[in-house]
């Protein structure tokens, strides 16, 4: 990919424009989780309700660390497992917006195993990172069919060819028992061990 695109797409973000990029998984709605109007605008975008929290990609433990309350436990599970399919469900600090997190005073949070992602996240910061598909229809795999879908509505695409993974495991790590959420690529069992 050109590094011009990736420009391009930073570019954007700081305009509190959307942008749609590759994860591990899926393709991914981006907009600045500190930008209300931007946040706002993928919700537009998506025509997903106000009360659906969005998770967040970010490119590295410390901003996990920023976004959320860290401590021990989450550390060797970001150590063993990210970047990768797992997204992990922690407390929120105030410095994340609640149209983010739907009211709710918890993030989802997760590191994309994908360079493309990586290479934006650590030139950006955080975005949110849900589906590039309109609220409760089937997401695309390749950006000729996402273009179709959002026509002017997205500033840039970062095309990164056909992705066609499974959803990433959900586990939330908030309580005092870890919750798997949503089962993924990594097992409960996996998760356990390396608590």
């Amino acid at each position: 990919m050109k590094r011009s695109v990736l420009s391009d797409a930073v570019k954007a973000l700081n305009n509190g424009e959307a942008v749609v990029y590759p994860t591990d998984t899926l393709y991914a709605l981006g907009a600045d989780i500190y930008n209300e109007g931007a946040v706002k605008k993928i919700f537009e975008i998506k025509r997903r309700p106000y009360s659906c929290p969005f998770p967040v990609a970010v490119a590295n433990f410390d901003e996990i660390d920023k976004l959320s309350y860290t401590n021990g436990l989450v550390k060797r599970v970001v150590k063993r497992f990210l970047p990768g399919p797992l997204t992990l469900i922690l407390k929120k600090k105030d410095s994340v917006s609640s149209i983010v997190t739907g009211g709710l005073d918890k993030i989802a949070v997760r590191i994309p195993k994908n360079d493309v992602a990586l290479d934006l996240l650590s030139r950006f910061g955080p975005l949110t990172a849900t589906s590039a598909n309109i609220h409760g229809k089937k997401t695309s795999y390749v950006i000729k069919d996402l273009k179709m879908q959002f026509s002017s509505e997205i500033s840039v695409y970062l095309d990164d060819g056909r992705l066609d993974a499974k959803p990433s495991t959900i586990v939330d790590l908030t309580s005092k028992k870890p919750i798997i959420v949503r089962k993924g690529p990594i097992n409960k069992d996996e998760i356990m061990e390396a608590i």
